[in-house]
Formats: C-alpha cells, sequence, structure tokens
C-alpha cells in the first residue's frame, strides 16, 4: 500500500478492502490463510509512522477460552482476532530482514501488506501469531508462517497497540486510554549512587497487574553521570510482593555505551525474591507501589482470575 493511499485510510479511521471470509477450524487446529472469495471487510485503524500502518479486525475479534471464578463469573483467558500491517519500503525492508526472506522477497517492492491471526493471554500479555500471511501489491500470498512462540507485551513491543486494541473489544477496561495516557509512567523513586551517579526508576503502569499479593510490573532504571549523560539503562519485569515487601527480577534487558547494544539482565539475586529495607530508595518505591495499587484497585485485577 503507497502513502497515498495509507493517509486517506488515516482521515477515514477505517480502511475498506476486498478481502475473504475469515474461517476458523478450530477444532482440527486448521489455520487457513484468507481466501480469494471476497466480501467487504473493515480493517480500523490503529497507528502508522514512516515504515507500518497498524490495523485490526474488529468484527473477528472472539473469545476462544474462558475460566469460571469461584465467584461464578467468567473471565475470558483466550481471544483471537486478525490484524493487518501494511509497509512502506523502509518498512518492508526492514521485515524481510527480520524473517531472513531475501531469498524469497529479494525486493521489498514486493511486500504489501500482512495479515495475521494473533491469539492473546489477557492475564500474562501475551500474544502468539497463530497463522501470518505476508502479500504483494496483487493481494497474493508470498509468504507465510504458523510460528506460534508466546511473548510478553511492553512498552518496546511492536503488537503493543494490536494487544491493547484487541482486548479492550473483550474487556472494555481502557487498555488503549491507559496506553496513551499522560501518566502512563510514574516515577517510583530517584537517589544518587557511592559515586555520584544519579539514578531514576519510573515504572509502566500499563503493564500492572495483580496475582495473589504480587504486582507484576515492568521497569526502567537509567543511571546518569554527575555530566548528566547515560551510562546505563535496565529494562526489567518484575515481581513485586506488596504486603511482604519483597521483589525479584523475572526479565530484563541492560545497555550501556561500551555494551555494544542491549543484551540480557543479570540478575545478582538469580531470580530470587530479595527484601526491601526501609532504609533504601527501593523502599519509597514500594511505597508508591501500594499506594498505586490501592488507588487503581479495578485496573489492576481487571483480568484476574484469582
Amino acid at each position: 500500500m503507497n502513502r497515498k493511499i495509507l493517509a486517506a485510510s488515516l482521515i477515514l479511521g477505517t480502511l475498506t478492502i476486498s478481502s475473504p471470509l475469515i474461517s476458523y477450524a478450530a477444532t482440527n487446529n486448521q489455520l487457513p490463510a484468507k481466501t480469494s472469495e471476497q466480501q467487504e471487510t473493515k480493517w480500523f485503524y490503529l497507528s502508522a509512522d514512516d515504515k507500518y500502518g497498524k490495523f485490526f479486525e474488529p468484527d473477528s475479534v472472539r473469545v476462544v477460552k474462558k475460566v469460571t471464578t469461584s465467584g461464578g463469573k467468567d473471565i475470558p483467558t483466550e481471544i483471537e482476532a486478525w490484524t493487518k500491517t501494511t509497509y512502506t519500503y523502509e518498512g518492508a525492508a526492514m521485515t524481510i530482514d527480520n524473517y531472513d526472506l531475501k531469498s524469497i522477497l529479494p525486493d521489498p517492492k514486493m511486500l504489501s501488506y500482512s495479515l495475521a491471526l494473533l491469539r492473546i493471554n489477557p492475564q500474562n500479555r501475551t500474544i502468539q501469531y497463530a497463522r501470518e500471511d505476508f502479500y504483494d501489491a496483487n493481494n497474493k500470498v508470498t509468504w507465510s508462517t504458523t510460528d506460534e512462540k508466546i511473548k510478553e507485551i511492553n512498552s518496546q513491543s511492536f503488537d503493543e497497540v494490536f494487544y491493547a486494541a484487541i482486548v479492550d473489544e473483550v474487556f472494555r477496561q481502557g487498555e488503549m486510554d491507559r496506553k496513551n495516557a499522560e501518566d502512563r509512567w510514574i516515577e517510583l523513586w530517584q537517589a544518587a549512587d557511592d559515586e555520584g551517579n544519579m539514578v531514576t526508576v519510573t515504572a509502566d503502569t500499563t503493564t500492572m497487574r495483580l496475582k495473589g499479593s504480587n504486582l507484576i510490573l515492568w521497569e526502567w532504571e537509567v543511571t546518569k553521570n554527575p555530566e548528566n549523560k547515560v551510562i546505563a539503562i535496565r529494562f526489567m519485569k518484575k515481581a513485586v510482593n506488596l504486603s511482604q515487601g519483597t521483589e525479584k527480577i523475572s526479565s530484563g534487558e541492560v545497555w550501556t555505551p561500551q555494551g555494544g547494544g542491549w543484551n540480557p539482565l543479570e540478575d545478582e539475586n538469580g531470580g530470587a525474591y530479595k527484601m526491601i529495607r526501609t532504609d533504601s530508595p527501593e523502599y519509597k518505591g514500594l511505597y508508591r507501589l501500594r499506594a498505586w495499587a490501592k488507588g487503581y484497585s479495578t485496573w489492576v485485577n481487571r483480568y484476574s482470575i484469582d
């Protein structure tokens, strides 16, 4: 899709294209591509930049699995929906490189858009690509994949807007609003270390969810030297036990100027919980998280099945 067509679609808010009837065959795990039998399908615009345009199909959203809580409430635990990604030349080139498709698609002009059937687990903020089909400008499939690796959605995820829009179709709890909110990121604490460097930690409220007493969330930790230059960044998924005052790092990445990019974060505690000392800067962060979880109780419990 060229830039002029994409721009027009942004003005309209939705994009109507000639595309096939969705066919699900969950009973035998068949996940067919969209067929050549045509019907009018409305793709709802989500976002766009100089590489990608992102859309989803609200009518395709369906609850696949759910559980009944002890209180008798049905909570969806698996959701499916179709999404569409359009590519500029630069976006197509990056996608071909990321998927290692140069032998199949040597020219980025051969890639126009892709359709993907996504499987979402809202309790863990994860997405699976049950099927992904890549199309040329003539609406012909050039390559398909059924890679079903599970990945968690955070602020750095390409798929974040897909996740938020699809989950909102089911729960109506404001995923898109919180994603775009001015107060999405809250500062937990700031303090100088022993070398005079300033450490600042902020938390992503979109990722916050309670599992028992554990608040699951992602944090940014930025360290600047006395000359105000960034010397380290840690991007971490944490579990903070609000009642016990303990925390652990579940996963993450670290960046330093000499590190050659982002590298896996090695937790000095080996993934074990550590006590948050009352005299430490981190305790201010614990206090802030306790207050936030209490004030936004509906949000942090929005998809809870406990």
